[in-house]
């Protein structure tokens, strides 16, 4: 059975780049790639062209151009395209189920600065069964310095309440893939106490703490290295929660890995605090790899 990485379309620059950033993923997973564009009206026709009922030929064509670069660029790749006339969080989420991974451009939210994602992209990246990455305009894979390219990192975030295998596992398989640095992040907070005069500054001492921090997550990193015994993994403890810890970390991170849980909430998928933080401020790539 084929296996693919998919990357759905909409016509913008921000697709275009993760469609490139696709590209090189499938050659280093030796998967084929497919280009995706799910929109609900492409049989229906349009009332604003000349000739009602050419949106799903005009999607392929869009979707054969992008195809044309990407063999260019990689002959040996292969390329399929396909246009879905569904919703597009609905058609990506059907599409995603027993592939390898997808990827996405993130749309901004129109006047918020600081947020990168909008919200198809955080709606399929709640809902797939498979890992998705949100890749920001501009990231397409280009030649770096050799200073830079030495610093190359995957990030993944480690809470040590819940290890979470598939989530360090995804991680720590993306920089085997890399030949790079796995660098495993864990954030914690000092918490205040409580007086009768309020709020009062921590009672422990925050050295004693970052080693009881240290020891939380020493089984995970022990298990890791067992398993990938050509990754240097690096353990990264930070005072700061989870979110924060992330995006300090993230310089020259290639790919920054949080979780997310697989139950839904009552009002439907949703992200947790950490993951939903980072994909509206991380500047690298990031990826979100589902987890019981």
């Amino acid at each position: 059975m084929t296996r693919y990485v998919l990357t759905g379309i909409d016509g913008s620059p921000q697709s275009e780049a993760a469609a490139l950033w696709a590209a090189a993923e499938a050659r280093r997973r030796g998967c084929a790639l497919r280009l995706l564009h799910a929109w609900p009206w492409l049989d229906a026709g349009d009332e604003n062209v000349s000739r009602p009922g050419d949106l799903r030929p005009r999607a392929l064509d869009a979707l054969r151009g992008i195809g044309d670069r990407i063999r260019h660029d990689h002959p040996d790749l292969p390329v399929e395209v396909a246009v879905l006339s569904d919703d597009p969080v609905d058609g990506l989420i059907a599409a995603a189920k027993g592939q390898e991974l997808l990827v996405l451009g993130s749309r901004g939210l129109g006047g918020f600065a600081g947020l990168l994602v909008g919200s198809v992209g955080l709606a399929v990246a709640a809902g797939t069964p498979i890992p998705t990455v949100l890749v920001r305009f501009g990231q397409a894979p280009t030649e770096r310095p050799a200073a830079v390219e030495a610093t190359r990192e995957v990030l993944v975030g480690l809470d040590g309440r819940e290890p979470g295998d598939a989530v360090v596992e995804f991680a720590a398989a993306e920089a085997e893939l890399r030949g790079c640095r796995l660098r495993v992040v864990h954030g914690w907070d000092l918490l205040p106490a409580w007086a009768y005069g309020g709020l009062m500054p921590p009672l422990v001492d925050p050295v004693e703490q970052e080693a009881v921090q240290a020891a939380l997550i020493s089984p995970v990193l022990t298990g890791l290295r067992a398993k990938h015994p050509g990754v240097d993994i690096v353990e990264d403890i930070r005072l700061g929660g989870g979110a924060r810890a992330l995006l300090e970390a993230a310089t020259h991170a290639d790919l920054v890995v949080v979780g997310r849980r697989e139950h839904h909430h009552r009002l439907g998928p949703r992200l947790g605090p950490v993951a939903h933080a980072v994909l509206h401020h991380c500047a690298a790539p990031v990826a979100v790899v589902p987890h019981p």
